[in-house]
């Protein structure tokens, strides 16, 4: 009996000596799929985070609501000064110094906003930092020693820039707010900050007094706040992806790993099966995996068992022959009477019809899978195939033969979607063994109805002889190969006892069944054989 491999207990991953070598790659847990897994699951994730950390589109929705507010605060401080109380001078008015200053106090500004107000010629008269109580400070450098010259401070190098920049980005948005038009713009401050800033012309009636300039510089701050806020979930979110990944490799890769590793071993060892319990229980798709290779495994230790019993049973059947025919040669020397001489040579004669009987059988039997998946199915009439059969043991019967009749007992068309050349053999193998074991004067029957109870198999097609019949307890044995039970009085050596294995094998591959049974009279008695072969049929052609 075939050994069986069971690795559930083995740790599949652990390298063999036999193995083919396979290039040395960077794994997750030994795992080329894990690895994948991991990478692809974080490269996700990661563009994930860098989207939500650039936040590009809500940057610029942030800055557009903040334009949008400021806007509404410059209108109303913009109204405030050009009211006449602001305002001096005539017949040309100004603005009032002072006054705009007293604005910008009493009108509160929030934190981080600040707000200016420049003249007709783009003077500055107001800034709301001047009139606050804040005061920005920045550290002090170190202390030098006495007598050391000062050295250029880079520092200060690169603040003299931003202002500079800052000034002439400032100076352009004034002066095209001075010639009537409200402005909006980003740029950077003094420090080197992105501040969001509106420009917006005061008018007394229709005459340009000045620009009012509100800037907020918190958007950065807001910006950084909302990626601050976004630390905690990204990290939530690798956790959790590196669990699945962790998962997706224990219960995904590893089971995979251990399946092709069980595969090799049952390679290496020539074992007949593998077997993976822990896996079989399993009801997803690695389950449905390792119980279909335990399957296929299964069936190609079944089919090998069978190859070999049937290399065996061949060499067996081949050998009784052999064995007759020399010992009939052996003895033909020996005996100069002419009727035994006549009786050996007939000897001889029918043992070589045996035996070339069953070198074609076993030649048909060992070429019928390679036929079966060869062929290409396609409607099979089995009213004209029959009547073309029956009709050829017309023409080609013996005297002492059994004839052969067929009744088509059927209204429809009996078609069957399958290969006429083994459908035929089905049919010749029924045909031939029934006329084996029929006596002198018998008829072979055969008869073709349809069973419409049943839908999966509706075609019988019935074969009888009026032989002596089948015992009870092989009635299911018969199908098996070189089954040589015979009656008293069936001619020695006319069945190879492959045919009817033939046929069950043929109508097995065609979706079918065939089955043996006895024909009985009134008291019971056996008055022959039948065997039922049943058959899908297909649709009617339109």
């Amino acid at each position: 009996m075939a050994s069986v491999i069971d690795t559930a207990r083995a740790d599949a991953s652990e390298p063999s000596e036999d193995l083919p070598p396979r290039r040395r790659l960077i794994r997750f847990g030994g795992s080329r799929l894990g690895g994948l897994i991991l990478a692809l699951n974080l490269l996700s994730l990661l563009i994930l985070f860098g989207g939500a950390l650039a936040l590009n589109e809500w940057s610029t929705g942030l800055i557009k609501t903040r334009q949008e507010s400021l806007l509404g605060q410059a209108e109303l401080l913009a109204k405030v000064l050009s009211d006449e109380d602001y305002t001096r001078g005539e017949p040309i008015p100004e603005l009032n110094p002072t006054q705009s200053a007293k604005v910008l106090i009493d009108r509160f500004v929030p934190a981080g906003q600040r707000a200016r107000i420049f003249d007709r010629d783009g003077v500055l008269i107001a800034d709301s930092f001047d009139v606050s109580d804040t005061i920005e400070g920045h550290p002090l450098p170190p202390a030098r020693p006495a007598g050391t010259p000062a050295a250029p401070d880079p520092v200060d190098a690169k603040a003299a820039a931003n202002l500079e920049r800052a000034n002439a980005a400032l100076d352009e948005e004034i002066l095209a707010a001075l010639a009537g038009n409200a402005q909006a713009a980003v740029r950077r401050s003094e420090n080197g900050d992105r501040v969001v800033s509106v420009s917006l012309p005061i008018r007394h009636v229709q005459q340009v007094l000045g620009v009012l300039t509100l800037e907020a510089g918190d958007v950065d701050q807001i910006l950084d706040a909302q990626r601050r806020a976004l630390v905690p979930f990204a990290l939530v979110a690798l956790g959790v992806n590196l669990l699945a990944s962790l998962l997706l490799h224990l219960f995904v890769a590893r089971p995979v790993m251990r399946l092709s590793a069980a595969a090799d071993q049952v390679r290496l060892q020539r074992a007949r099966a593998i077997s993976l319990p822990d896996l079989e229980d399993r009801r997803d798709e690695i389950g449905d995996l390792a119980r279909s290779l335990e399957s296929m495994t299964d069936t190609l230790s079944t089919r090998m068992d069978a190859i070999e019993r049937f290399a065996a049973d061949v060499a067996h059947e081949i050998k009784n022959p052999l064995t007759s025919i020399r010992s009939a040669l052996e003895t033909l020397d020996l005996v100069q009477d002419k009727d035994k001489r006549d009786r050996l040579t007939a000897v001889l004669q029918q043992d070589v019809r045996r035996l070339d009987r069953l070198i074609t059988d076993i030649s048909n039997a060992s070429r019928l899978d390679a036929e079966l998946s060869r062929d290409r199915p396609r409607p099979v009439d089995l009213a004209a195939l029959l009547t073309e059969i029956v009709g050829v043991y017309e023409t080609t019967g013996k005297p002492g033969e059994a004839p052969v009749t067929l009744d088509l007992a059927v209204d429809a068309p009996a078609r069957v979607m399958g290969r006429d050349g083994p459908l035929g053999q089905v049919f010749r193998n029924l045909i031939d063994n029934a006329r084996s074991f029929s006596p002198t004067g018998a008829t072979v029957r055969i008869a073709v109805r349809r069973d419409e109870t049943d839908t999966l198999l509706p075609l019988r097609i019935a074969v009888e002889d009026d032989g002596p019949g089948i015992p009870p307890e092989n009635l299911e044995t018969v199908f098996e190969r070189f089954y040589t039970s015979r009656p008293r009085g069936a001619a020695f050596g006319s069945n190879s006892g492959l045919g009817l294995s033939i046929v069950r094998q043929i109508v097995e591959a065609h979706g079918g069944r065939v089955t043996a049974t006895n024909r009985l009279d009134a008291s019971g008695a056996v008055k022959g054989a039948r065997f039922d072969v049943a058959l899908p049929a297909v649709g009617r052609r339109p």
